[in-house]
C-alpha cells in the first residue's frame, strides 16, 4: 500500500507507535523512516494535533490505524493531509460478521453499566469492540498488571493489548515525547466481551473486577 502510494527512499510517514510493529516495519521496507507521534486517550488513534506537529519538509504520509474496533478521527487527518500535501492511508482490523458484533456491542453495554473502580472506554459510532479496553487506575503498570493477574485468578481471561510502545523496542528506539501513548501502555487492560460469552460468564467479569477496582486509587 505505501509503495502503491508512491513512499519511497528518504520519506518520512507519521505512524502511532501505540500498537503493531508492522506498520513501522512496512515503513522501513517500502525506504521510508517511521516517524511516531501521540495518540488520543480516548481512542488510542493518532492524534490529529500532535500528527500535524510531526509534519517536515520530509514527510510523505500518515497511516491511520483504527483500535480495538473504534474507527480513527479520518476527516481531520484528511484535513492535516490537504493543509501539509500528505497522503492518509488507513489501516485496521478485519471486520467481524454483523450478529457478531451486535453482540459485542451488547456485552460492552452490559460492562459499560455496571464496572467499577476501572475506567470503561468511550463509546462512539461506528466502535466495533474488537477488544473491549479498561484503564486500572493507580500507578501506572505496576497496578494494572496486579489487577490483571488477581482476576484472572477468578477466571476472567484478560489481557494487555500493547505491552511496549513501538518507539521504545530496539529496533525502532526513538528519543520522542509521546506522554499518552506511554501512559495507554501501562494502564490498558482488554476484557473479554467475546459472543460466546454466557450470562454467567459477564457476571463473572464484573464481579472479579469490582471486587478488586475499588482498592486501587490514582496515584497522588
Amino acid at each position: 500500500m505505501l509503495r502503491a502510494a508512491g513512499v519511497g527512499l528518504g520519506d518520512e510517514v507519521i505512524v502511532p507507535a501505540f500498537g503493531n510493529v508492522e506498520i513501522a516495519e512496512a515503513v522501513t521496507l517500502a525506504g521510508g523512516l517511521p516517524v511516531f507521534a501521540d495518540i488520543d486517550p480516548a481512542t488510542y488513534c493518532l492524534d490529529p494535533i500532535a500528527v500535524e506537529a510531526a509534519v517536515t519538509t520530509r514527510t510523505a504520509a500518515v497511516v491511520a490505524v483504527h483500535r480495538f474496533g473504534r474507527p480513527a478521527e479520518v476527516a481531520r487527518l484528511l484535513e492535516a493531509g490537504e493543509r501539509h500535501g500528505l497522503l492518509v492511508l488507513q489501516e485496521g482490523e478485519s471486520e467481524a460478521p454483523y450478529d457478531e458484533t451486535a453482540q459485542r456491542r451488547q456485552r460492552a453495554g452490559y460492562l459499560d453499566g455496571r464496572l467499577k473502580g476501572v475506567l470503561t472506554p468511550e463509546s462512539s459510532v461506528g466502535h466495533t469492540y474488537q477488544q473491549y479496553v479498561v484503564r486500572v487506575p493507580g500507578n501506572g503498570r505496576p497496578d494494572r498488571d496486579a489487577f490483571a493477574r488477581a482476576i484472572r485468578a477468578r477466571g476472567v481471561d484478560c489481557r494487555v493489548p500493547v505491552k511496549t510502545p513501538v518507539h521504545r523496542l530496539p529496533e525502532f528506539r526513538r528519543c520522542v515525547s509521546l506522554p499518552e501513548t506511554e501512559r495507554a501502555a501501562d494502564e490498558t487492560l482488554a476484557l473479554p466481551v467475546d459472543a460466546a460469552l454466557t450470562k454467567r460468564d459477564m457476571q463473572r467479569i464484573v464481579a472479579a473486577c469490582n471486587a478488586l477496582g475499588g482498592l486501587l486509587q490514582p496515584a497522588l
